[in-house]
């Protein structure tokens, strides 16, 4: 009986050391990137840098990535969008029909409760806090942290929803709170792991954030953080974004598009994705910068067709000549005149699964009769 005892607990430590090492083994798989002392890549030195980290990234890739149990992600169902995006875009059809349970008569309500909403001041963030507030960090800065977490949420397969409310996080934490260069990263994955709470079903955890920094940071790094960012947000964590306004205003642009719908949608996530990089659209409400999306989008597929209508200027409550100026800052960042050195939203939208919409060109002038509201009354 003593012999079998053993011969049960040698088994099972031995069990317990193969899973250790599986474990480690499937860890270590996973690409890790160190920002470190985030340089501004105006200077020759901050080019480097980037260079570094992009080569470095670029090698990861190649890695095998671990997989995420489909039962417990919300992007594993389907390769073009995430069930969360699938839910909401047929809820946004529907919403327009005779169903009363799809609650249609509550859509302009809902949209004008979500449109007071992001005009709270303790919502949005300093539109010039770069200048007023931070001291050690650039707006070259702020593009490279938030190109390097377009990566990090590929990288755990986490929903768009997730990556728009990680940059509003960063946004209002530094619009209040001055911060060092050597904490911009540990910012960067705080606000992340914040936002992930908030949006997936199962997150990563803090120790999967630590690590994809290459342990720059530690556990109680991330947890003081995020304790730090949460105060300083007064636990407001639910704004509209972007890509909540998007979504309607997509489904009303796609009725011109029977044949490439698809491409209009995803065409629309690419333009609004790149507006993230950008510190010039902290200024312009997120239901702006949609509206703008949509615009560009529909000029780029179709450049001798005015890119506004009364539909979209009736749901989006603008006029075609109020997004002039959004509408120019995308169009230079799609041309790469600015941002062309942060690649990540133009390699993830290079891909089949979103039929590689960040390939297409618009041409490189839009004609100033598409902004003085011709044929939009």
């Amino acid at each position: 009986m003593a012999d079998q005892e053993n011969c049960v607990r040698v088994t099972r430590l031995a069990a317990k050391k193969r899973a250790a090492t599986e474990s480690a083994q499937e860890h270590n798989k996973k690409k890790r990137v160190v920002l470190g002392e985030i340089q501004n890549v105006a200077s020759s030195q901050g080019l480097g840098l980037e260079r570094k980290m992009k080569c470095d990234v670029a090698k990861k890739k190649k890695e095998v990535k671990p997989k995420r149990d489909a039962k417990n992600s919300k992007s594993s169902s389907k390769d073009t969008l995430g069930v969360k995006e699938d839910f909401d875009s047929w809820i946004d059809v529907v919403a327009g029909s005779d169903d009363p349970q799809m609650c249609g008569a509550y859509v302009s309500d809902i949209y004008g409760y979500l449109h007071n909403m992001e005009m709270e001041v303790e919502r949005r963030p300093l539109a010039d806090y770069l200048e007023k507030i931070q001291k050690d960090v650039t707006a070259n800065m702020r593009g490279i942290l938030i190109d390097w977490l377009v990566e990090v949420a590929e990288e755990y397969k986490l929903v768009s929803d997730s990556l728009y409310l990680t940059v509003s996080y960063i946004d209002r934490f530094l619009s209040t709170n001055a911060i060092n260069r050597q904490k911009l990263q540990l910012l960067g994955v705080s606000s992340m792991l914040i936002a992930s709470k908030y949006e997936e079903i199962t997150p990563p955890h803090v120790e999967d954030f630590c690590y994809i920094t290459d342990n720059t940071y530690t556990k109680q790094d991330v947890v003081m953080m995020e304790a730090d960012v949460l105060k300083s947000l007064k636990f407001e964590m639910g704004n509209p974004n972007v890509k909540t306004f998007l979504r309607r205003f997509t489904r009303i642009a796609q009725e011109d598009y029977k044949d490439s719908s698809l491409q209009v949608e995803f065409l629309g996530y690419y333009l609004a994705e790149l507006s993230l990089l950008d510190y010039e659209c902290i200024k312009f409400l997120p239901s702006l910068i949609a509206a703008s999306v949509i615009f560009l989008a529909r000029f780029t597929l179709q450049p001798n067709q005015h890119p506004w209508n009364v539909a979209l200027q009736c749901h989006s409550r603008y006029k075609a000549m109020d997004l002039k100026e959004c509408v120019c800052i995308l169009h230079d960042l799609q041309l790469s005149k600015k941002g062309g050195s942060l690649i990540a939203v133009r390699e993830k939208y290079n891909q089949h699964k979103f039929k590689c919409v960040s390939t297409l060109s618009s041409p490189s002038e839009i004609p100033k009769s598409f902004f003085e509201g011709i044929n939009v009354i």
